[in-house]
């Protein structure tokens, strides 16, 4: 089972939208759970508004993560995604431990960029790996390679940028991912693109502790 958790101590970057596309792609192929940390609950009402049995997901407080975690590992899923809230909280750290792959998304500003600094402190601290994902960016600019460079000097940046779309938007309000919205639009193209490089990189990760412990 691989625990992936979105978090970014700000709101409004689009963490919630990550997680819950990916999570509709993960499910696809693999048994896929999302865990809702988040007290404001967006993922958990976009969940009732889905028809869809697959992504499941459960409303959980920080104190039950554990407990959480132990029952998706017995239940059998492949994938875990972690919601968490957008300000510094006890689940914030919780979900950071927990995880196998942190992604932390960030808008190319400068307010979203220095607001990102003790997201990517406390992961460091807790020794997880990471990578920094672009959302809600211009088509093209200046800015986006500014940011990447900045974030660059943190950690790993996603060379998947997610462009600010309104399907994103319209498939939140539907219940849908965005591949399910919108299959052959470049929304749905972005996901994909971002799934497939989240999953090899944490094969990637798993690899080189695998031979590290070796």
């Amino acid at each position: 089972m691989r625990i992936i958790t979105f978090i970014t101590q700000k709101g409004g970057a689009g963490k919630t939208t990550l997680a819950l596309n990916c999570a509709v792609l993960a499910g696809q192929k693999k048994a896929a759970l999302i865990l809702d940390l988040d007290p404001q609950a967006s993922a958990e009402g976009w969940y009732q508004d889905r028809e869809a049995e697959a992504p499941r997901l459960v409303k959980v407080g920080s104190w039950q993560l554990p407990e959480a975690l132990s029952n998706a590992k017995a239940a059998g899923f492949d994938y875990v995604l972690i919601d968490t809230p957008g300000r510094d909280e006890p689940s914030t750290t919780a979900a950071i431990r927990a995880a196998d792959f942190c992604i932390v998304p960030c808008r190319p500003t400068p307010v979203d960029l220095k607001a990102t600094l003790p997201t990517a402190e406390a992961i460091k601290r807790l020794a997880k790996p990471a990578a920094f994902v672009l959302t809600q960016t211009p088509p093209r600019g200046g800015r986006i390679t500014e940011a990447e460079m900045g974030l660059g000097m943190l950690g790993i940046v996603c060379p998947v940028r997610i462009v600010a779309r309104t399907a994103y938007q319209d498939a939140h309000g539907a219940g849908l991912g965005v591949a399910e919205f919108e299959p052959g639009g470049k929304a749905a193209a972005e996901i994909a693109q971002l799934w497939h490089w989240i999953v090899r990189k944490m094969e990637k990760v798993t690899h080189e502790q695998e031979t590290n412990v070796a």
